[in-house]
């Protein structure tokens, strides 16, 4: 059977279709989708400029590509006919994948590419089979009416047709012939819950008849010998009267030897028919609609488990037997249920004899059971989905077909209007949403509530991501209901926008979160008097996030909604999540009546069953002797137990050992038989028996134990899933939430569950740990070290990674643990990055132009306002290199990583190539993802698009620099800003420059606060602060105060051996590598000299972060300020020492080497003459200032680790030896005589040799002098520093 989607109804003889799903024609839709973009790509280039995709001439039948207005796209087309007006001429083409006839004009239409028409047409012609029309012949001689038949199809016979396609939910086919471009196939519709056979139906009603010409089936069937059609002799002997109704080709006596066979050529240009073979595939048991019902357990938990499809292959081979087998007597019993078959070939209706006859055996180890707290019939087909038809027609648009596993089970209760508890590991909101639109179809509940307006549905979400994605949901759903006016409710902090909030007329759905209900409790109270519905999506991360709310919102609806006054009126709470915990536990008990809870994953039911977790903590060695101590020898009521291992060999050496214990064992593997150990454990025993049972994961299926006490996981579990089929042979003593009150009072839950931790399943310990938390057992405190210790090792095998984006944006990660960023400072990856010859700033105030906006807090762009301006010089050198037309050259073979050139308007840039999309064959054009580096920004482009980037522009450094601001976060406990945030900013910011403080650099991320944008007044020689990004953030009321971010910042330097420097501001950082030479400090402007506009300008003005008009530039040389920056310092720990120093001379450079070893971190910052050295060895921290007694350069000079030792290059200004290193002697500092450098020595620095080279020579210059660097010990690294 063939799955179709009608398109477009001419009759019943030509109708056009798409095929959904089924048979060999059915084509991938994403492959049509990729089509149409490339077609979209290339003919939106090419339609002005290029003269060769425009047709030389145009004729009837001809393929080409023309645009679709209404669709505002290219599609494929054939030529109908031409018409010719005053001006133009308009041309009828019919769209091949759309099935529809448009008028375009001659200028919209051009060639059609060979590497377009890879793809047969989507839209397929279908027309029924073996049906021809008839129509009322009114005969005056005789004054009478007949049916005769007729070449055209009547006006109500088309009319009956489409009503009938038009009303139906579903529609499928089977494909009897193909004949030039048309399908025949036998058409079925699914009305009302029962599959009809519409060439039946319209044969039936009399609007066609079955055609019987023998030439007919000749031509549909090319060379093969028929049996002749049936005689009109025939029709008098007909013994049933259901032969009336009857197709001619099930007429025949052999109908086994009627065999035909389609062959589709490649080009799709003419099908031609041949043979196509009646196979009984549409027969084959579907996989999702068989549910087997397993009886109730226990009072109040049912398990029902369903079939994964996988059954007994016999059953299949018979099936087809028997439709292959030849039937040579056609009786009149055979006839009627061949007839059956026929007019429902949907076997499981009409296929019970088969479960008569045949074993029928179900596998339930592919799909685990339902934990149900009631019974629920679960619908197993949409046909059957308590959902009204119009909502299963829009499922079936969205290609939703069915039912899955957990919305069979969930829709019902839920339709019915029941309170629910659905835990399911998707969270996928098409589990409630059909069936709470279905029950708000029905006005008549709805009465007795008040007159005015308000919502009947409340849907709360934990995050505004999820809740538009329920709203739109929503809105696509609803479109075929009753008008339910959905409303997604995002509110901030402002009071004034809480309230203006008007709920619209008609509006009975509101979609919102919990923080966001409390503040319209606050001044709308009323606005809820109507609510019915009370729906939680994720409900577990909703206590969690906002348990006060979700309190304040369940007890507002069980005092004020749940009353006497609205007992007519349903009253409904859904909560839906993927966990089971004490909350929910709670939620069901107190505000819930009889809830149908509904868990899909055994763990989750574990919980919600009372299993008792024990977790016990020992070596792989000792696993045996640890087993023995856990059992009962002893138990007051009979134990079984099972003991899960991984391997025979595991399994023979857990039962010898429970053996010699005297407790009655038995073990299942291969060669041992399952039905004698069934039967002896399914034996009564006396009340002090404790029987335990050996056996691996893959015997478990086959016995179908649900009645254990105990489950031992002598093998860790390898995955959750196998973790719950163990905890299932427990099914049976699961406990509802009256049976857990009562065993409170008896002691200790009916089943428990040991977990045997040893080193090797180490890496799961931290999952361990949180299943634990939400069972409420007791964690061992080693337990608790042991994970402790697990996460440590897993954050620091993480060092390789980038630094977490929450982290860096908020100061704290929303879970660490799953997190697979790093979370600690790395000094290898996060020193600053080189954007020119200097590396980024790490303090001070800069000039920031932020080109691409990723949300209201993180920006890319560039650091702007030097004298020297590198980037702008490339930019003008790259615009003039692209402007010859013989320089635009596309690349010819894209890599990834490769750096490209990309046009875009009159601007060029330079790119990098993240990701190539993979190249189909035949394909002209493919898909690039790329990385504007200068800017920061991604995107995707055709591959035509790239240029070659000559290597020149390819050396200098990306431009693009992250800036993030400080100390503000998204309210309600969100990760993400909301889009409305981020849209502001953008608007506010982007492009425009702003001056900001920094506050801390690592890698290529920038710290600010404050960041303000200022205006500069020439006239008056002044400046103002138009705002403070921060505080236009908090405005809107989607950010709140967020002081822990800078403060979670500075513990992680401590963490890493860094010295943070509190200075001006106390939660600032100004570490103690800032240099004096970075910061912006204006010459003739002071705090004074500024006016502030705003609020925020008064408090969080930057003072000395604004440079005059007249003196723009960073003051770079001024050595009098930068020193007296430095000596106000305060030093960062209050002992500090002074290190060893050896130094010697060279002709331009000064090499002096730190006797210090062990060393962990180390910093050193260079001025004019000046430098100072701090590094931590051991637990000892070292300070030296140095003030030299001549000039150096300090972009050239350079510091690094050598042998464990500290080395400074320092490089002179002026190639002069140096008689003394310091001004002021320091009994510290020594010269090194073992490195007396003659003086016809060449030097190793060139001259205008850059940073990078100091660093590469200098290595190589330690390398040589290695063997004779031998640390003197004349003197003592405990001295301490002044």
């Amino acid at each position: 059977m063939i799955d179709i989607f009608i398109l477009k109804i001419e009759n019943p003889g030509c109708f056009w279709v798409h095929v959904k799903e089924g048979g060999r024609f059915v084509e991938n839709e994403t492959d049509y989708k990729k089509l149409h973009e490339e077609m979209n790509l290339f003919y939106n280039k090419s339609y002005k400029g290029v003269e060769e995709v425009k047709p030389s001439v145009l004729e009837e039948g001809q393929v080409c590509v023309v645009y679709w207005q209404e669709l505002k796209s290219w599609c494929r087309a054939i030529v109908k006919s031409i018409i010719s007006c005053t001006e133009y001429y308009l041309v009828e083409c019919f769209l091949v994948d759309h099935a529809k006839s448009v008028p375009v004009k001659t200028d919209r239409i051009c060639v059609a590419l060979e590497s377009f028409m890879r793809l047969p047409y989507r839209a397929k012609k279908f027309r029924l089979y073996c049906i021809k029309p008839v129509t009322l012949r009114f005969n005056y001689c005789n004054n009478n009416a007949e049916i005769v038949p007729t070449n055209r199809w009547d006006v109500a016979a088309i009319k009956y047709f489409q009503n009938l396609l038009n009303g139906t939910a579903k529609v499928e086919a089977k494909l009897c012939a193909i004949e030039d471009d048309n399908f025949d196939v036998y058409l079925y519709v699914t009305v009302k819950g029962q599959k009809v056979c519409v060439n039946d139906d319209l044969v039936a009603k009399n609007f066609a008849y079955y055609e019987t010409k023998k030439d007919k089936l000749l031509s549909i069937v090319e060379k093969q010998k028929i049996q002749p059609s049936l005689s009109p002799e025939f029709y008098s002997e007909v013994m049933n009267p259901a032969f009336v109704l009857w197709p001619t080709l099930l007429q025949a006596k052999e109908s086994s030897d009627f065999k035909t066979c389609a062959a589709v050529s490649d080009n799709t240009e003419k099908i031609k028919c041949k043979r196509l073979e009646e196979t009984a595939s549409h027969n084959g048991i579907t996989e999702s609609n068989i549910v087997v019902a397993v009886p109730p357990l226990e009072k109040g938990v049912t398990v029902s488990a369903q079939v994964d499809g996988k059954t007994d292959s016999t059953l299949h081979q018979k099936t087809a037997q028997n439709q292959e087998e030849p039937e040579k007597d056609l009786d009149k019993n055979t006839v009627c249920l061949k007839l059956l078959q026929f007019l429902n070939p949907d076997p499981l209706k009409a296929s019970d004899r088969y479960d008569e006859k045949e074993g029928f055996h179900v596998n339930v180890s592919t799909r685990l059971p339902i934990v149900l707290s009631n019974g629920i019939d679960p619908c197993t087909t949409l046909e059957t989905a308590p959902l009204f038809p119009e909502l299963r027609k829009e499922l079936l648009r969205n290609q939703v077909l069915g039912p899955n596993h957990i919305q069979s089970y969930s829709w019902p209760p839920i339709a019915r209007g029941c309170d629910s508890v659905i835990i399911f590991p998707e969270n996928d909101p098409l589990v409630y949403l059909p069936p709470l639109i279905t029950f708000l179809q029905s006005r008549s509940c709805y009465v007795s509530l008040p007159a005015r307006s308000g919502p009947v549905a409340l849907i709360v979400c934990p995050g505004w991501k999820k809740a538009e994605q329920v709203f739109e949901l929503l809105e696509i759903y609803t479109r075929c209901s009753r008008p339910l006016h959905p409303m997604l409710l995002l509110l901030g902090l402002n009071k004034e926008d809480i309230k203006s909030v008007k709920i619209p007329r008609g509006c009975e759905v509101i979609i919102t979160t919990p923080h966001n209900v409390t503040r319209l409790f606050e001044w709308h109270s009323l606005m809820f008097l109507k609510l019915c519905h009370l729906v939680f999506d994720e409900v577990e991360v909703l206590f969690s996030k906002a348990n006060e709310q979700m309190l304040n919102i369940l007890d507002y609806y069980k005092n004020h909604l749940i009353t006497e006054e609205r007992e007519s009126a349903p009253q409904q709470i859904v909560a839906v999540g993927s966990h089971w915990n004490k909350s929910l536990q709670y939620l069901t008990k107190e505000y819930m009546n009889d809830p149908y809870v509904v868990i899909t994953s055994m763990e989750e039911a574990a919980i919600y069953g009372n299993v008792q977790q024990v977790v016990q903590l020992c070596l792989e060695c000792d696993r045996v002797s640890t087993l023995l101590q856990v059992l009962d020898f002893t138990p007051t009521n009979g134990q079984k137990t099972l003991v899960f291992t991984r391997s025979t060999e595991e399994t023979d050496t857990v039962s010898k050992a429970v053996e010699s214990t005297s407790i009655f064992c038995l073990k299942i593997q291969p060669g041992i038989d399952f039905d004698y150990a069934v039967a002896l454990w399914n034996q009564r025993f006396s009340s002090g028996t404790h029987t335990v049972l050996v056996l691996t994961d893959d015997c478990m299926p086959a016995l179908g134990i649900t009645d254990a006490t105990c489950v031992v996981h002598f093998s860790f579990p390898t995955s959750p899933r196998i973790f719950g089929a163990r905890l299932y042979s427990m099914s049976a003593n699961f406990q509802n939430s009256f049976e857990k009150v009562l065993s409170l009072d008896q002691g200790e839950p009916k089943a428990k569950s040991i977990l045997l931790l040893t080193e090797k399943s180490a890496c799961h310990a931290a999952g361990v740990l949180r299943y634990l938390e939400r069972t409420e057992a007791k964690i061992p405190p080693e337990l608790c070290d042991f994970i402790a210790g697990v996460l440590e090792a897993k954050e620091d095998s993480k060092s390789g990674r980038p630094l977490c984006h929450y982290l860096k944006a908020y100061g704290v990660c929303k879970d660490k643990h799953r997190c697979p960023d790093r979370h600690q400072i790395n000094l290898q990856i996060d020193s600053p990055r080189k954007v020119t010859d200097e590396t980024l700033p790490i303090a001070g105030n800069v000039t920031i132009l932020p080109l691409f906006i990723v949300d209201a807090t993180r920006y890319f762009g560039r650091i702007v306002g030097k004298p020297k301006d590198q980037y702008t010089s490339l930019a003008e050198e790259l615009k003039e290199y692209y402007k010859k037309a013989s320089n635009r050259i596309s690349v010819d073979t894209v890599e990834k990583l490769a750096m490209c050139g990309l046009q875009e308007e009159n601007s060029f840039h330079r790119v990098q190539v993240l990701e190539v999309a993979a190249k189909e064959e035949n394909c002209v054009f493919y898909s690039v993802c790329i990385k504007y580096i200068d800017e920061g920004r991604s995107g995707q482009v055709q591959n035509y698009q790239l240029l070659n980037l000559p290597e020149k522009f390819q050396v200098f450094p990306p431009q693009a620099v992250e800036f993030i601001v400080c100390r503000v976060k998204p309210i309600d406990k969100e990760t993400e800003w909301h889009p409305k945030v981020t849209r502001y900013i953008h608007q506010k910011i982007r492009g425009k420059p702003h001056e900001a403080k920094i506050i801390l650099t690592l890698g290529n991320t920038i710290w600010v606060d404050p960041m303000v944008r200022v205006t500069r007044l020439l006239d008056l020689k002044t400046s103002i602060n138009e705002y403070n990004v921060r505080s236009e953030i908090l405005s809107t009321g989607m950010g709140v105060d967020n002081p822990e971010h800078t403060q979670e910042l500075q513990r992680l330097f401590q963490n890493a051996g860094l010295a943070p420097e509190k200075k001006d501001l106390p939660p600032l950082m100004h570490l103690l590598k800032c240099g004096a030479s970075e910061l912006a400090t204006p010459a003739s402007q002071n705090g004074s000299d500024q006016v502030g506009v705003s609020s925020e300008s008064i408090q969080e003005e930057v003072s000395s972060s604004v440079p005059s008009a007249e003196d723009n530039a960073i003051i770079d040389d001024d050595e009098a300020i930068q020193n007296k920056k430095a000596e106000e310092s305060p030093k960062p720990h209050d002992k500090c020492f002074y290190p060893v120093i050896k130094w010697f001379d060279k002709r331009d450079v000064v090499v002096m080497k730190i006797k210090l070893q062990n060393v962990t971190n180390y910093d050193c910052r260079f001025f004019t003459q000046r430098i100072i050295f701090s590094a931590f060895a051991g637990d000892k921290y070292y300070l030296a200032d140095m003030e030299l007694q001549d000039s150096i350069l300090k972009e050239k000079s350079a510091c690094l680790l050598k042998s464990d030792e500290p080395v400074i290059t320092l490089a002179k200004e002026k190639e002069e030896p140096w008689c003394n290193l310091l001004k002021h002697k320091n009994p510290n500092v020594t010269f090194d005589f073992d490195h007396l450098e003659d003086s016809e020595q060449k030097s190793p620095f060139p001259v205008g040799v850059g940073s990078k080279k100091v660093y590469q020579l200098a290595i190589e210059e330690e390398e040589e002098e290695e063997e004779s660097s031998e640390a003197s010990d004349t003197e003592s690294d405990d001295l301490s520093a002044d």
